[in-house]
Parts: C-alpha cells; structure tokens; sequence
C-alpha cells in the first residue's frame, strides 16, 4: 500500500544562521558495504573481507568513502525535502569508517549547522560527520536552495 504524503520544504524565512540539523544516526553494516560494492562496482576486499582489510594495516572492514559521502549527504536531503534543491556538496575524507562486526556494524552521527543566508535564497550547511568518537568528514559542506 503506497501513502502519499507531502514533504514540508523549509521557507527561507522560516531558517536562521544558527539553526541546526540533527543529529542523526546513520547505522552501517557490513551487508550495506556489499550493496555498495554491487552498486558502485568497487569490490575492493577492504570494504567486505576482514582478513584482507587487516593484512593491508587497516584496524578492520571500512566503509568506501563515497558510501559514507552519501549517508552524510542524507542530512541534507532530508533538510531540503527534494534532492534537487542540494545545489553544491562537497566534502574532505579525514579518517575511515571501521565497520568492525558483521552484524552490530557501526553509526555515522551527522549533525549540521546553518552558516550563511544568501541573497538568491539558498543556505550554506556545515556538517560534521562522527564515527566511534572520530571526525570522519572533513569540510562537510553544502548549499540547499530554499528558493
């Protein structure tokens, strides 16, 4: 059964420099890391195979980068209630995410923070991405048109 609901997109003028989104959780698993690696076609066996992730000095299994991109990506696009309204995204990888359990995984806490109003009624959002008490993104930054 399909529930239609309509997506409240947050007014320019209802947002201020300040306002803060989340946090959110974001859960990963290791079977997420295998849809990834089928949907971007990245098989690198650091991303699923303990053994190999632990032979190439890695602490374990880690996520791909552009996965944990996408999560903190998520911030955004629910802030903004339509994927087209993210107008730039942009962010460093600063430490990877160790997915060090099959089955209890680990979380990405992702919160942001409106830092700048622009004239052509588009917001700027600073996000900081955590993962067992580390930064894993760095200069997690995007621009939502509220337009």
């Amino acid at each position: 059964m399909t529930t239609n609901t309509t997506v409240k997109i947050p007014g320019f003028d209802s947002v201020a420099v300040g306002d803060t989104l989340g946090p959110t959780d974001y859960p990963i698993q290791r079977i997420h890391l295998v849809m990834y690696c089928g949907a971007s076609g990245d098989f690198n066996f650091i991303h699923w195979h303990e053994r190999t992730a632990k032979a190439v000095g890695l602490p374990n299994v880690i996520a791909h980068g552009m996965f944990t991109m996408a999560e903190a990506g998520r911030t955004l696009t629910d802030f903004a209630g339509d994927p087209a309204r993210v107008i730039e995204y942009g962010v460093r990888f600063s430490k990877p995410v160790v997915v060090p359990d099959d089955d209890a995984g680990t979380v990405v806490t992702v919160t942001g923070v409106i830092t700048e109003k622009r004239d052509d009624k588009s917001v700027v959002i600073e996000l900081t991405a955590r993962s067992d008490g580390q930064h894993v993104l760095g200069k997690a930054r995007g621009v939502v048109s509220l337009a």
